[in-house]
């Protein structure tokens, strides 16, 4: 049952667990259920035994593909508090999981491996983190491994994410011999068994000798970066007294919460080892005394559908007006569709009538569910500031808001990527044709990452999606989960195409005649090379294209470029100019003045020098000194572009830029080079145009 109470809503901490892949985030999560009395057995990635890593898949990689939500209860200082989790995945190709989780987390914890420290992804999910203002606590994980670096990572934090690290903890024994912590705000040392197994209390004692004179010093560090940030601290600091426990606890919290909206990100860091069992509970801790809760958030700020963008916020309560946005969609097998939301205001009751403004819609809520991972509880009610499953939505997406439709609100949705790889699938029967077309509106539903087309000259179901991994899963769900029975072509990459010079005016005319009524219409463009995506301008004076058909020009132009006039791949970085037009009083429609548009947008862009543009991936290797010659020219071969070169823990990190399509198999091609001694990740980096000889061979394809 939902809590009701303001005091109620001040004691949820709604977060997420993020992290570069193999940092460990998805067992930080399963010994969190374990501590919090949620789950009662231990699960671990490497058995395929975990709660939220419950999908076929994802057990069969060992990896987290969905991101699964939780919810559960940890006591502090006396006081019940829910903590509704949820774990994301670390692979880049599923970083749209981790996209449409943070935007509706009030907090989030950041995992890091203490031997490599901040990774690219750890960077990529920080940049997200920062782009919807998450405060962070970030946890230390692995520091029973060897090359562990407490005090390395925490200078990486800095560094690589521009962060104001606030270390709480400082590691008590290295390596293997990893015991416990000393807690820096409370000056004493934490220390479990040697063994510990899930769920054994650790031990206050006095902080060590040996790290008497290091806990000092870092003690002193973090008073002077608290006290440089928060004014109240200010005053204590500069009076030479030392803050209480519970003041330093509070102006830690005001930073970390407060942070956001200020020219840095002050993060408490602390540190432990999941896997053995280390550091969690001071890690659940912090959760709740350093994240914000609903009310800390703050209000909800979003737009008033047709009144021209005004804005309008919500407060968390629930006696204000809904507001709640869907943010990941699912299927069960049991209950069918199910829709995540999260209230920001208001409440939500079983058979309630909620309206979607953007598709101008009412919905009827079904039932309401609290999840916890595969499993779910059905609540009646689900009020500001919880995160609830959803059944019953069967036309709201993923983005989508839901509010009062008395009183409207449209709140900011999430951009989502363009795919930069496809594969073919082709049905072996009429009958797996059907099941092929309602899985892949099933999977898009679900991943907004998946874009979906049909090939127009072949046929073909083309998937299109953000890696080699992101689409080998979607595939296997397809002739898994959904009994497809289809082939599936090698993955190829997703182009794009642009114009390189303006072209200053197209003039087309649509006119046709069948004997009744006719259609007419006229359009004169121009088109220019553009930075963004695509822009349309309206020029038109006079009513030479009334009001109401700009819209459709619009859409036309768009149509135009879903098909390029090189290769057939999307356009993008186009201006779009109306300069001029004509209409008829009986024969003009909205049909109209799209298909004219079309026509004048195809025609101008054949003139406009057209060019291919291919996915240039961002690629990091981790080498061997030995190797590290082999790596670069083996890069340089693949037409990258060697960026920087550096040292990490007596390993060489080679950065790169190379085009995605000389990619494919590179695993292979780099163990085999370095006898398996070197690991790479990548991500998409950008777009750039593709060498005369590339485009060639793609367009004569």
């Amino acid at each position: 049952m939902a809590t009701t109470t303001r005091m109620g809503r001040a004691s949820v901490r709604n977060i997420g667990i993020m992290a570069h892949i193999d940092a460990g985030k998805t067992t930080t999560t399963e010994r969190i259920l374990y501590y919090t009395g949620t789950s009662h057995k231990v699960g671990e990635v490497h058995d395929g035994t975990t709660a939220t890593d419950f999908l076929p898949e994802e057990r069969e990689h060992g990896i987290t593909i969905a991101s699964a939500a939780v919810t559960c209860r940890w006591t502090v200082d006396g006081a019940v508090h829910t903590v509704n989790l949820i774990d994301t995945p670390g692979h880049i190709d599923f970083t749209v999981e981790v996209e449409r989780c943070l935007r509706v987390l009030d907090g989030t914890v950041a995992v890091f491996d203490a031997v490599a420290g901040v990774e690219p992804q750890s960077e990529t999910v920080w940049r997200q983190a920062d782009r919807y203002g998450v405060p962070r606590v970030c946890f230390v994980n692995k520091m029973d491994r060897v090359g562990a670096d407490m005090a390395r990572t925490v200078e990486m934090i800095g560094d690589r994410l521009g962060a104001v690290p606030l270390v709480l903890h400082l590691p008590v024994g290295a390596e293997a011999g990893f015991r416990g912590v000393v807690d820096l705000v409370g000056m004493r040392a934490l220390v479990w068994p040697a063994d510990a197994g899930p769920g054994e209390a650790y031990e206050v004692a006095a902080v060590p000798d040996e790290l008497a004179g290091e806990a000092r010093r870092w003690r002193a560090r973090l008073l002077e970066t608290v006290a440089e940030h928060d004014e109240a601290l200010m005053e204590l600091y500069v009076r030479g007294e030392e803050p209480a426990e519970a003041e330093l606890h509070a102006a830690v919290r005001r930073l970390t919460v407060g942070s956001v909206d200020g020219p840095v990100t002050v993060t408490p860091v602390l540190c432990g080892t999941a896997f053995k069992n280390k550091g969690v509970q001071p890690l659940l801790d912090a959760v709740v005394r350093y994240l914000p809760s609903p009310l800390d958030a703050g209000e909800a700020v979003g737009v008033r559908p047709g009144d021209a963008g005004a804005a309008v916020a919500r407060p968390p309560s629930e006696d204000a007006p809904l507001a709640a946005l869907a943010f990941k969609i699912t299927g069960d097998p049991h209950l069918g569709r199910l829709t995540f939301v999260r209230l920001y205001s208001g409440r939500l009751d079983t058979g309630d009538r909620v309206y979607n403004p953007l598709r101008g819609e009412k919905e009827r809520i079904g039932k309401i569910y609290r999840m916890h991972a595969a499993t779910r509880e059905e609540v009646p009610t689900a009020v500001a500031g919880d995160i609830v499953a959803v059944m019953g939505l069967r036309r709201t997406g993923t983005g989508e808001t839901l509010c009062d439709a008395a009183d409207p609100i449209v709140l900011d949705s999430m951009d989502f990527p363009d795919p930069v790889i496809e594969v073919a699938v082709e049905p072996r029967s009429r009958s797996d044709r059907d099941r092929l077309s309602s899985a892949v509106v099933r999977l898009s539903e679900e991943d907004p990452s998946l874009r979906v087309h049909t090939d127009a000259e072949s046929g073909q179901t083309i998937l299109g999606g953000m890696g080699e991994l992101h689409l080998e899963i979607q595939v296997a769900r397809l002739l898994r989960e959904f009994g497809v029975e289809a082939r599936v072509g090698r993955p190829r990459v997703a182009y794009r195409e642009t114009i390189r010079r303006a072209v200053a005016a197209v003039d087309r005319t649509h006119r046709k005649q069948t004997g009744g009524r006719g259609q007419f219409a006229r359009v004169r463009i121009a088109v220019e090379p553009f930075d963004g995506g695509y822009e349309f301008v309206d020029e038109v004076t006079g009513g030479r294209v009334p009001r109401e058909f700009v819209p459709a020009v619009d859409r036309g132009c768009r149509d135009a470029l879903r098909l390029g006039v090189l290769a057939g791949y999307e356009v993008t970085g186009v201006r779009v100019r109306l300069l001029d037009g004509a209409f008829h009083t009986e024969d003009s429609s909205d049909l109209a003045f799209r298909t004219v548009a079309l026509d004048a947008m195809r025609e101008a862009l054949a003139q406009a020098d057209p060019a291919l543009l291919e996915p240039v991936m961002a690629v990091e290797v981790t080498t061997p000194e030995d190797c590290m010659g082999d790596v670069i020219g083996d890069l340089n071969a693949r037409r990258g572009r060697v960026r920087s070169l550096a040292e990490r823990r007596g390993a060489r990190v080679v950065s790169a830029a190379v085009p995605l399509a000389e990619m494919f198999g590179y695993v292979g091609d780099l163990r085999g080079r370095t006898s398996g001694r070197a690991s790479f990740v990548m991500e998409f980096d950008s777009y750039a145009q593709a060498p005369d000889a590339v485009a060639a061979a793609v367009v004569g394809r």
